[in-house]
């Protein structure tokens, strides 16, 4: 039998897909475009409710002065009113102003705590992609998979649980309240409200404390959902780079394409050249002078290997001088780019290359 055994490491991720890696920036703000993010329905709610009870702990008291004077109010005052239209208009304005006077500040704060819970968790976020008509909410074979999925198993394990502890904390409470609840009818109405003013906001807090900690455990596991729903292939980022950055092969050919142009300027300005320097057979560059029109000599070629053979072979056909100076011909390649003066160091070096091919040809410049 034919054994084959592979010498090398073999990604799996890149044969079967695996969502191993994380979320990139562009992939997260694509899903939050779409309205995807990571977020508890709980958490708002909790804050809310707990926001609210602990608002009527601290000033439980003077808003049960104020309801027990509008109830004073009514016994003592109200009652003796004729039952006319005027009069119904009065008391309803009296009486529905001082009700909002208790509970609209509380409501009011609920609300502010509510928004501002939401906004650390979402953020600003106007989309109108989850209101869009999708067929796959209306199929009635995805509805069914979504009906029977571990998602939706996990919010009814979530919502019996909610339950299930808020009995649990209204039993213990009133429990322990049982004696009191049996001498309530030997006690004065006043006693009565305050008793039972007192019990309901422990219940309140307790359950809306219950709740905050399911809400931020909630919000813990939607977090996890969130970024494991977003998990991708390392194919999916590579892919993602190309349509962003484009595909690297074919940003290789645009490369090439212009290094081609590049070097096909290059040698249409080469047989402007006055001298080229060569090393002799590594580098070659070409140097052109001008006294009127430049006020430095110019690198207008230069080369390596293949390309320094060229430039030579140009230079023979255009009858322009070659020089052969090793240290001066790298020099020039390595710190001087196309189209550039030459330095102020290799002034001198230059000057005497032009001077002498300036003597061969009979030239004076």
């Amino acid at each position: 039998m034919l054994r084959i055994q592979l010498r090398f490491p073999v990604d799996l991720q890149y044969f079967n897909g695996e969502k191993t890696e994380k979320a990139t920036p562009k992939k997260k703000q694509d899903a939050r475009k779409k309205g995807q993010v990571a977020k508890s329905s709980d958490l708002s709610p909790a804050f809310a409710i707990t926001s609210i009870f602990t608002l009527l702990y601290v000033f439980g008291s003077s808003m049960l002065d104020s309801f027990e004077r509008i109830l004073r109010e009514t016994l003592t005052t109200y009652l003796l009113w004729d039952v006319n239209q005027e009069n119904l208009g009065v008391i309803v304005s009296q009486i529905g102003f001082e009700a909002i006077k208790i509970v609209g500040p509380i409501f009011g704060f609920a609300i502010v705590v509510a928004l501002a819970v939401n906004y650390m968790q979402v953020g600003v976020n106007f989309t109108t992609e989850p209101l869009m008509l999708k067929l796959d909410k209306i199929n009635p074979i995805q509805g069914a998979k979504r009906i029977f999925s571990m998602r939706t198993i996990v919010e009814l394990l979530k919502s019996i649980l909610k339950i299930s502890a808020g009995i649990y904390v209204a039993y213990t409470i009133l429990w322990s309240a049982k004696d009191t609840l049996i001498k309530l009818s030997l006690t004065s109405v006043e006693d009565v409200l305050a008793f039972t003013g007192d019990e309901v906001v422990k219940l309140g807090l307790f359950i809306g404390i219950l709740l905050l900690i399911l809400a931020v455990s909630d919000y813990v596991y939607q977090r996890y959902e969130y970024e494991k729903s977003l998990r991708m292939s390392k194919q999916d980022i590579k892919d993602e780079y190309k349509k962003s950055e484009g595909d690297p092969l074919i940003k290789s050919k645009i490369k090439q394409r212009q290094r081609q142009m590049a070097m096909q300027r290059m040698m249409q300005e080469l047989p402007k050249a006055d001298v080229v320097i060569t090393n002799p057979t590594h580098f070659s560059v070409a140097i052109r002078y001008e006294a009127g029109a430049m006020s430095a000599p110019t690198v207008i070629a230069k080369g390596q290997d293949y390309i320094a053979l060229k430039i030579r072979e140009i230079a023979k056909k255009n009858r322009i001088v070659i020089m052969e100076n090793k240290p001066l011909a790298r020099a020039l390649y390595s710190q001087v780019e196309i189209g550039q003066q030459i330095p102020e160091e290799m002034f001198k070096a230059v000057a005497e290359v032009l001077a002498y091919v300036y003597k061969l040809q009979g030239k004076v410049k």
